[in-house]
């Protein structure tokens, strides 16, 4: 894919933000290094996102059947209702 502009319009606080990125005191030297670095750690964020969460549904998904108890919606609605009046 070849290099394509993107323009952006920022005002008020985040043009004030991003003024103080970059330049002489900020540490990006152009707004377009901020940006940049920003979409990057949005995408690492959301792979970390991502593989934290097949993490915690990975011993689920291997799990034999057996081992799981079948519950209701009634049930789960219970349940969540008991534990909202046991908290302070």
């Amino acid at each position: 894919m070849g290099s394509e502009n993107v323009n952006v319009r920022v005002t008020g606080d985040l043009r004030t933000h991003l003024q103080q990125q970059i330049g002489q005191f900020g540490l990006y030297e152009n707004a377009s290094e901020y940006i940049r670095d920003l979409i990057r750690r949005d995408l690492k964020d959301r792979n970390t996102a991502w593989e934290w969460l097949r993490q915690e549904l990975e011993p689920g998904l291997r799990t034999d059947e057996n081992q799981f108890i079948r519950v209701t919606s009634n049930d789960v609605i219970r349940r969540n209702t008991k534990s909202k009046r046991a908290k302070p």
